[in-house]
């Protein structure tokens, strides 16, 4: 059995080219290999997702496809990121995926591995840690979601700018994670090893936490290239493909 973690794919209909690498990589590598592969996904599948009573065409796509893929065999489980943090119950049964919560320990063939999106290690970025309260709030969520679709596509665009907007004007370190952070979600779990995504920096970092050597496995954003680590027998290892 192996184990597969891609993020940051920020699918949406203008990106077609990335929904179908996403579609090849699951049929062509994860599922040949082993149908009873587990895939792993952890934050901002989508660029925006705005409930999942979404209608669009790309969502409906999407969610077809996942109903497939776990209807032959594939574990799927999906953790939300800043731009998914609205995938529900509802998308979970609609794709027969599994809902992480936010921090997230799973067993490897050789250890224990801490999965996270990685937002809420960017406590550096004091704005954006902010607003990330303010949409992780449960009741601000089901405020939004009583609103109408359309107001809902609107507001999604409108934020969109907006981080753009702000991300421009932010030093490059202040929207990377912050050092400590990491450190101190290790010794929470009790952990070596995390993977993430969000920050769109993939590397592997080996580094130090309390004498211990470590690992921070860093997925990157789809857009030129397609990233995903593996898991198996051999250890972790990080990869990538043109799109």
């Amino acid at each position: 059995m192996t184990d597969y973690f891609i993020s940051d794919l920020h699918l949406e209909a203008s990106r077609a080219p990335v929904a179908e690498a996403f579609f090849r990589f699951v049929e062509q590598t994860v599922i040949p290999e082993a149908p009873s592969n587990k895939l792993y996904i952890l934050g901002d599948f989508f660029d925006a997702w705005i409930g999942d009573d979404d209608d669009n065409p790309l969502a409906l796509n999407v969610q077809q496809k996942l109903l497939s893929y776990t209807q032959a065999g594939l574990s799927l489980y999906f953790q939300h990121g800043n731009r998914d943090f609205l995938v529900g119950a509802q998308f979970a049964q609609a794709t027969g995926a599994q809902l992480l919560p936010e921090e997230h320990v799973i067993q490897l063939a050789d250890r224990s591995a801490l999965l996270m999106h990685g937002d809420s290690l960017c406590i550096d970025d004091e704005a954006y840690m902010q607003f990330r309260a303010q949409v992780r709030n449960p009741a601000w969520q089901q405020q939004i979601l009583q609103l109408p679709l359309e107001q809902r596509r609107l507001m999604a665009q409108q934020l969109r700018a907006q981080s753009q907007s702000m991300n421009a004007m932010k030093a490059e370190d202040i929207m990377d994670v912050n050092a400590e952070e990491v450190t101190a979600a290790l010794l929470r779990h009790d952990v070596i090893t995390l993977i993430h995504g969000h920050t769109h920096r993939p590397a592997v970092h080996d580094i130090d936490v309390n004498g211990n050597k470590a690992q921070r496995l860093v997925l990157g954003d789809w857009g030129e290239n397609a990233w995903f680590i593996k898991a198996d027998s051999e250890g972790l290892t990080l990869h990538h493909f043109a799109i």
